[in-house]
């Protein structure tokens, strides 16, 4: 008899713990997340405000991230005429290409501009497309490690994680921008898509980073910069 409540219990027990995480998993429990105010990090603040709204640069690139995590779009990584997919589809590379556009940017031209003044510096390019080479992770990881600002790795050096930052991990395997949202440790969130639930987690306590930049316009060849448009 004993052992057979034993069993139940231990069964209720399992079914919880997996409830429990799969409601976690799917963002039906909210986490309880900070601010950098709470760890006495100040925000940084961009001193360029690329497209004159009114809200610095690397405000406007979080803005554009998480618009894109609450649009959710659909995971599908494919090739498409004209290089955008649609608003409701994408990949990792797609919510840094929207960050941007919010600020202004179009990097896909600033990508393709590059390629095509610095093909040296872009091995993986074979035969430049502009459809798509713009959102490959090891192009980006090329492009702002020549015009951003190379920073930490160290996730434990909490302050330097700021609003906006791009952040590679692996082997240029995935990509993500920077949340304001903290940890109870004070480890930045990160936007991301990788096809899960939550696209603005606790990505960065699961380790791998490979790079971390901050893309700060000032310090740029205007040049190099290439204003969105519509058309």
């Amino acid at each position: 008899m004993k052992k057979r409540v034993l069993i139940i219990i231990s069964v209720i027990l399992a079914i919880v713990i997996i409830a429990a995480a799969a409601a976690y998993y799917f963002g039906l429990i909210p986490d309880i997340t900070y601010s950098g105010a709470h760890f006495g990090i100040e925000t940084a603040v961009s001193s360029v405000d690329y497209d004159g709204d009114g809200i610095d640069d690397y405000a406007d690139i979080l803005l554009g991230a998480r618009t894109d995590a609450e649009n959710h779009p659909v995971y599908r990584s494919a090739y498409y005429d004209g290089g955008y997919p649609p608003e409701d589809e994408g990949v990792c590379t797609d919510v840094v290409w929207r960050a941007f556009r919010s600020a202004g940017y179009s990097l896909r031209d600033m990508v393709d501009a590059d390629a095509e003044k610095n093909p040296e510096d872009y091995p993986s390019i074979e035969t430049r497309d502009s459809n798509i080479d713009f959102r490959r992770v090891r192009n980006l990881h090329v492009f702002f490690s020549k015009y951003a600002l190379e920073l930490t790795t160290d996730i434990d050096d909490i302050s330097e994680w700021q609003p906006g930052d791009i952040v590679i991990f692996g082997e240029d395997k995935h990509i993500g921008v920077v949340s304001d949202k903290r940890d109870r440790a004070g480890h930045a969130y990160i936007i991301h898509n990788a096809g899960q639930p939550n696209r603005e987690e606790n990505r960065l306590i699961r380790g791998g980073v490979s790079a971390h930049f901050r893309f700060d316009a000032e310090d740029i060849d205007a040049s190099v910069l290439k204003k969105w448009t519509d058309s």
